[in-house]
């Protein structure tokens, strides 16, 4: 007789996995239907391979639209997991029984967000029956205490909570009508068949009734094309609610728990105490078992009959981190959520680019973690050389693999990155599989199409720099083809300006990966050039913000052509420094910075450009900005300049009181970016008398004033 039994288990749950792995012994099912898309059917015997190493995940995306995609995560405790490697072991056909991918990612629609209740229906019996932890409160209540089988239990319990709680949602119910078409389906060539659901649905499948109905909801249904594959998953992502994640709290603990189950409190609080001496905190054996019977007594308060997560964390904070929450959460980042990184194996279905990345970490032994790492890579070797260029030739399509952490300015030949592998950048290589089948050539033709693109001289420098990173000579030269063409119509000098450094950066660093820099060159001699043509004029009539902005823009091409060296970009751009210095009608910040680059580069004396800026003929606000332009981040340069520190001091003392209140605002933050020190040394010599204070002095020409001198102590009756 033809007969099927369902399971309704929790998502996740290691409870609810041993007891299934249990019940399938027991019935020997000759075929095994999961709740779960039938387009990965192809893929489910990958389960059983020894390099498929959980957690994972089934991916089902639209080719042509990747970002439609949704992931079906599976840990080793996954009840899930446990079911199709349990099917596989014994070579009975299992399948996938939901409503498919196709169908589901064809509805476009927006829908209500799940109610919490159906999400994880068993935690919400376990919050009704006073139950913090849904896992403890299965193993205490539902298989502890038991009379019979616990999944019949568990479907009664489900069916009271749908009749209490009634709910109409259509794609619910689609996805329900499907699930009972395949058990129809396979009923007919099976006579033992095990439907392994989520709970909350297990009461909608246990009684098929009429076929006709579950007919006329799947009627007409649209469809698209879907593709589906294995990805690696993470504990992180298993932990978070929203997104892809599967709001399993505390997957680390569930991972031991599945384990252990019997008493897994010794050995979870063993390695909290490990983890925490590792770090250089007391955490004895002692204290272990004094926390465990912190735990257990925990425990018998909340009349609970064993301890649960709550108990070992409050236990663990009390005991083991002496009440302070910071090493606590450091157990909790590690023993609680955790940081596994699932694998997949070599020849799972992939598009062609995931495949050559596959094949590059491999070969350059980058292996992907989903922990955190940084690394350090030295360009003068080879493999280090190619690391750097994969992640920046990633980087330019959309996969932040690694994000560089250091500037070059630190070391010619060190290049710094933060890695972090995480499973959504398989969907974004997938979405970049658009625009080749290799790295190499996706990132170019994706340069290529960027260049289009980019309206921004200085957006089209940054990219240039990128380019020159992921040494792609080819896109390079198309980048710097629409710069310069750009360029040449740009009329904006800020934006210009912009463009400078990263360019400056390409000549100065280009070298060390061998990059023939010469058409880079050329295209910043031309913006530099146009620059040094357009500043004086840019500011004209501006703005004391706009000229804040020029300034700072003013300070980047300074500390590029510094780098530079180039004779004559630099006296074309020093000469352009010296017109905004001398220019009456450009913003005081504008004309105070570029006085104070001219000064740091000894080729002016800015006592008369400071004179005339705060002489009394002049707006006194304008000449608190000129000072803060001058003043930048460093005021050394008063504390050691006399002249200039009086002229400043003689021009505060002369501001109007109508005035002085707009200005003051203006001083303070000029002088608050300056370090202490360098505050606390202008005041000491603005304290000392002017007669005794040596500043008025340390200018003195000592040749020059002999004569007077001399005329002086013949006066006095000198020799």
């Amino acid at each position: 007789m033809t007969q099927h039994t369902v399971f309704g288990i929790r998502h996740h749950g290691p409870g609810s996995a041993r007891s299934l792995e249990r019940a399938l012994v027991q019935l020997q099912p000759d075929t095994v239907l999961i709740e779960g898309p039938p387009e990965a059917d192809a893929l489910i015997e990958l389960a059983a391979r020894e390099d498929m190493a959980p957690p994972v995940a089934l991916l089902t995306y639209v080719p042509d639209e990747p970002a439609r995609a949704a992931f079906y995560p599976f840990a080793r405790f996954s009840p899930e997991w446990r079911a199709i490697r349990h099917a596989l072991a014994h070579d009975v056909p299992v399948r996938f029984m939901d409503l498919p991918a196709a169908n589901k990612m064809a509805d476009r629609g927006e829908r209500e967000p799940r109610a919490r209740i159906r999400t994880d229906p068993l935690a919400a019996l376990a919050e009704v029956a006073g139950h913090g932890d849904p896992e403890r409160w299965w193993e205490d209540v539902v298989e502890s205490r038991r009379e019979g089988d616990a999944f019949e239990a568990v479907t009664e319990a489900m069916a009271a909570l749908r009749e209490a709680f009634p709910e109409h949602d259509p794609s619910e119910e689609r996805r329900e009508a499907f699930m009972r078409q395949s058990i129809r389906a396979a009923t007919k060539s099976a006579e033992n068949v095990a439907i392994v659901c989520g709970a909350w649905h297990a009461p909608a499948l246990t009684d098929l009734g009429p076929a006709a109905p579950d007919q006329r909801t799947l009627k007409g249904l649209p469809k698209v094309k879907v593709a589906a594959t294995w990805v690696p998953w993470t504990y992180g992502l298993l932990a978070r609610e929203s997104g892809y994640g599967a709001g399993v709290d505390s997957p680390a603990w569930y991972d031991q728990l599945f384990d252990e189950a019997d008493d897994p409190i010794p050995r979870w609080l063993s390695r909290a105490a490990q983890l925490l001496r590792a770090e250089g905190l007391d955490a004895s054996a002692a204290q272990v078992v004094d926390a465990a019977r912190l735990a257990m007594s925990l425990a018998g308060i909340r009349d609970r009959p064993l301890a649960g997560l709550d108990e070992l964390l409050d236990a663990t904070r009390a005991v083991l981190c002496h009440g302070s929450d910071v090493p606590l959460a450091l157990v909790r980042a590690e023993l609680v959520v955790g940081h596994r990184l699932g694998e997949v194996p070599e020849d799972t279905p992939m598009v062609p680019l995931q495949q050559d990345v596959s094949r590059l970490q491999r070969r350059l032994r980058l292996k992907p973690e989903a922990q955190v790492k940084e690394v350090t890579l030295d360009l003068r070797r080879a493999n280090d050389r190619e690391r750097s260029r994969l992640l920046h030739r990633l980087n330019l399509l959309g996969v932040p693999w690694g994000s560089p952490t250091a500037s070059r300015g630190q070391g010619t030949f060190k290049e710094a990155f933060r890695l972090e592998w995480y499973p959504e950048l398989a969907l974004e290589l997938i979405h970049a599989g658009r625009w080749g089948t290799t790295v190499h050539a996706a990132a170019a033709a994706r340069v290529k199409a960027r260049a289009t693109e980019e309206d921004s001289v200085g957006a089209l420098a940054t990219l240039a720099d990128a380019v020159l990173l992921a040494d792609l000579p080819d896109a390079l030269e198309a980048v710097l083809q629409a710069l310069a063409d750009r360029a040449a119509l740009d009329r904006d000098t800020a934006d210009l300006m912009a463009a400078v450094p990263p360019l400056a950066g390409i000549l100065r660093y280009g070298d060390v990966r061998g990059s023939d820099t010469s058409s880079v060159a050329r295209v910043l001699r031309g913006i530099v050039l146009r620059v040094a043509i357009g500043l004086p004029g840019a500011g004209v009539g501006a703005d004391e913000e706009t000229g804040a902005r020029l300034a700072s823009a003013v300070d980047g091409v300074n500390a590029a052509l510094a780098l530079l060296q180039d004779e004559e970009l630099t006296r074309a751009w020093r000469e352009a420094l010296r017109r905004v210095s001398e220019g009456d009608r450009l913003p005081g910040t504008l004309a105070g910075r570029a006085t104070r680059l001219l000064h740091d580069a000894g080729v002016l004396e800015p006592s008369k450009p400071m004179s005339r800026a705060l002489s009394p003929g002049e707006d006194p606000e304008r000449g608190a900005s000129w000072i803060e332009g001058f003043i930048g981040t460093s005021g050394l340069v008063l504390v050691h300049d006399a002249e200039l520190l009086t002229i400043l001091d003689s021009w505060i003392a002369t501001v109007a009181p109508d005035a002085f209140t707009n200005v003051l605002p203006l001083l303070r933050r000029a002088f608050s970016a300056l370090p202490a020190g360098e505050r606390r040394r202008l005041g000491e010599r603005l304290r000392q008398p002017k007669g005794d204070s040596p500043l008025y002095f340390q200018d003195l020409d000592v040749e020059a004033a002999r004569p007077a001198l001399e005329t002086v102590a013949r006066l006095l009756g000198g020799t």
